[in-house]
């Protein structure tokens, strides 16, 4: 009786939470005031700022963020919405890569549909996801893979983010492997393609108007990914890919398919243009390279699927834009996270790295979930400091003071600083 009226609870706020967005207009941008753009930032040095630079705007679901584009649709989560472990989902970050979304779906005709080279293709509505598969939740952070390119030197071209392509949330859903069993996968079956419902033109316009993305049939990541209809206990924003998308604990966001609507078996390698020559990383230690490499062709390219997220770590507060003040206690905060499995350690420095202090950390939500973490400092003489974080995760990686180099602008994971000023007393 308890599943049976949870199950309809949920439906029930699907249908509203769909009701409510296509009586909304077509997706429009409002210029807002809620925040202030960061002066122009052109190069050719790093980023200096937390986040990336671009006007506030706003989208329906959505509260201001920062637009890098508008077609496709990027925009970046502002550092304030960081100070806790769950991203709200108005404040969630967005990333498309084609120029048409889909701002209406009708629940009564849409199905994800499993075909291909499966053993029983099948079809599944909403209703059915929700009826005849057991329920998961589960805590994870969904990261772009180019989340800080903006600090790459040299710089490389794509979307110009600061830190704010990544958000955590409270993934509610079905075990992706329990669709497949039920669709059965035969032994010739090699890779499973997934694709959702944005399409258009695309970069250099060589895509086929479709954004498709795979993984290999025995990656143990899909035994741990979901389909997920719930984020932080509500309906998918429609920029979250409503009404369901794939969540993929550990891995990047380019494989978190949006509006997830085909579910392909596959008896080849997918060689699409998403999956070759896009989103692909040096086949080197931590997808490190350099340009002369490059240019001279010796480099072998792997997709970035082929390894999990790096551990990171990022300060919240202070953000520096108010002096501290000598003797007057404070508190440097923020979250810490991995792909590798949960983190076990969080270090802050006062001097710019020189020493290390153990932060203490908030609560464990699971292993690829945001752990926040907080250190209370009292700085003992007026003056200019340089804040710095890292994170150690459960399998004993370390963030590192090296800035990674690819093409692709992907990765990025060093020690993140944050200058304050203290103020005598």
């Amino acid at each position: 009786m308890h599943d049976s009226m949870h199950r309809r609870r949920v439906l029930g706020m699907i249908g509203a939470g769909a009701a409510a967005w296509t009586a909304s207009p077509a997706l429009a941008v409002v210029s807002t005031q809620a925040g202030t753009a960061q002066d122009a930032f052109t190069g050719p040095g790093p980023n200096p700022y937390w986040n990336g630079v671009g006007p506030y705007v706003s989208y329906p679901q959505k509260l201001p963020l920062q637009r890098l584009t508008d077609r496709s649709i990027q925009l970046e989560t502002p550092r304030q919405y960081f100070r806790e472990a769950f991203t709200p989902n108005a404040a969630f970050f967005v990333r498309y890569h084609l120029s048409s979304t889909p701002n209406a779906i009708d629940l009564a005709t849409w199905r994800l549909r499993l075909e291909g080279a499966f053993k029983r293709p099948v079809e599944f509505s909403l209703q059915q996801l929700v009826r005849e598969f057991k329920p998961v939740n589960v805590a994870a952070v969904n990261q772009c893979s180019g989340n800080s390119r903006s600090r790459f030197q040299p710089r490389v071209p794509g979307g110009q983010w600061g830190n704010g392509a990544m958000g955590n949330a409270m993934w509610t859903g079905v075990r992706l492997r329990d669709l497949l069993e039920r669709a059965g996968i035969g032994r010739d079956v090699s890779w499973i393609q997934f694709e959702g419902l944005d399409h258009g033109v695309g970069p250099a316009d060589k895509p086929s108007g479709r954004f498709m993305k795979s993984l290999p049939a025995h990656d143990p990541a899909l035994d741990r990914a979901v389909i997920a209809f719930l984020m932080n206990g509500e309906p998918l924003p429609m920029l979250n890919g409503f009404p369901v998308r794939m969540v993929v604990p550990g891995k990047f966001a380019t494989y978190w398919t949006k509006h997830l609507s085909f579910i392909r078996a596959l008896t080849h390698e997918d060689e699409n243009f998403w999956m070759k020559p896009a989103y692909r990383i040096p086949d080197t230690p931590n997808g490190d390279t350099t340009p002369q490499d490059i240019a001279s062709g010796k480099v072998k390219s792997v997709p970035i699927g082929t390894v999990d997220m790096p551990v990171r770590s990022f300060i919240v507060d202070p953000d520096g834009s108010a002096p501290l003040v000598q003797g007057m206690p404070s508190l440097i905060r923020g979250v810490a996270f991995s792909g590798h499995g949960a983190v076990v350690k969080v270090e802050v420095s006062t001097d710019a790295g020189k020493t290390w202090s153990r932060a203490r950390l908030g609560a464990n939500h699971g292993p690829y979930s945001f752990r926040t973490y907080e250190h209370a400092w009292t700085p003992q003489a007026a003056g200019r400091y340089t804040l710095a974080v890292r994170a150690t995760d459960k399998a004993g990686n370390v963030q590192t003071d090296h800035g990674v180099w690819n093409p692709g602008g992907y990765l990025w994971n060093r020690i993140e600083r944050q200058d304050v000023t203290v103020l005598r007393a």
